[in-house]
């Protein structure tokens, strides 16, 4: 019992801790697209002004290395609720699992049987998400079970996430329909009990595709949509997918249209409107195709036409970048 009655205080408090967090975090400048102006209003463009940083310029792919980097940047920025395990570079073998969000956004939570989680979605932004995680990770292998790992600002110090667990894993992403998974009956108490009810009503349908590699099917309300994680570089990517787009082969199938693209951690994720009812299973032979589609696109080195041009314009006012 006294486990419990600790995590719910500390559960207490870090409400309390993460909202101040909120009021005292430093001002940064948004990350945009390396060649759009810089949202600091210099007039020169991003890469030339606040994109050129070291510390941008090395974090800009938090997740570079990994080989499940698209997943784990869907699992961040798009997925509400998934989990996988993942390994420790250590060879310790302790088991730790990711997850997409934690009770109350904890960085991490030491389960009572000694198990790991850490919690990709957080509301602490360092400007570095792989220390971000790293430093939870190495804090929560010091914690005594039955604790979760507060926030932090202090990561100056702290081993990035690429340096403790095996970036060659191919994760296993397990998508769930709640936040069930988070604790057992035994840890669970008041506070953590209502965290997990208010996550549960906002937890949409999703699944992961499995013809593809980073492709979610979610429905939100009366809408669906696929989300779909891509490695590429922007630059070639964009111009790949514009020719795509002014020949008319961006579509998964009727009724569906590529309608913009998320921008997250260096890379772009496109999304698609569906028609309701769908489906996820109605996705997986149009998407493999549209792979194939995209593959052939991107071997392509011939300058854009007037209409690719056109329709490369179209797409990059319709990007949104995900912070």
């Amino acid at each position: 019992m006294g486990k419990q009655s600790k995590m719910a205080k500390q559960v207490k408090q870090a409400t309390a801790d993460v909202a101040a967090g909120k009021s005292v975090a430093a001002a940064s400048v948004p990350v945009v697209g390396l060649r759009e102006p810089c949202p600091c209003g210099s007039g020169r463009r991003y890469k030339a002004c606040h994109g050129k940083s070291s510390s941008t310029a090395s974090t800009l792919r938090a997740f570079e290395g990994f080989t499940s980097e698209c997943d784990l940047i869907a699992m961040r920025e798009l997925v509400p609720a998934a989990t996988s395990p993942v390994t420790l570079s250590d060879g310790s073998g302790r088991a730790v699992t990711i997850a997409t969000v934690l009770p109350v956004a904890w960085p991490a939570l030491v389960r009572l049987d000694g198990t790991i989680m850490l919690g990709l979605q957080v509301n602490t932004d360092n400007g570095d998400v792989s220390r971000d995680l790293g430093s939870a990770l190495a804090r929560a292998l010091e914690t005594e079970p039955g604790n979760p790992v507060p926030p932090t600002r202090e990561i100056a110090n702290a081993p990035r996430l690429q340096e403790l667990v095996d970036v060659s894993q191919q994760l296993v992403v397990s998508v769930h329909e709640g936040f069930d998974f988070w604790i057992d009956d035994e840890e669970m108490t008041k506070e953590v009990r209502d965290s997990l009810e208010r996550a549960n009503s906002y937890a949409q349908p999703t699944t992961r595709l499995k013809s593809v590699a980073a492709a979610y099917w979610t429905q939100m309300g009366p809408k669906e949509h696929l989300r779909w994680v891509l490695p590429q570089e922007e630059e070639p990517l964009l111009n790949a997918l514009s020719r795509l787009h002014a020949r008319e082969e961006t579509s998964l199938g009727a009724d569906t249209r590529l309608v913009g693209m998320f921008r997250a951690q260096g890379v772009m994720a496109p999304v698609w409107d569906l028609p309701l009812g769908h489906g996820a299973a109605a996705c997986e032979d149009p998407a493999g195709q549209f792979g194939e589609r995209l593959a052939a696109a991107l071997k392509e080195t011939a300058p854009l036409t007037d209409v690719e041009r056109r329709a490369r314009a179209g797409l990059t006012t319709r990007q949104v970048t995900l912070r």
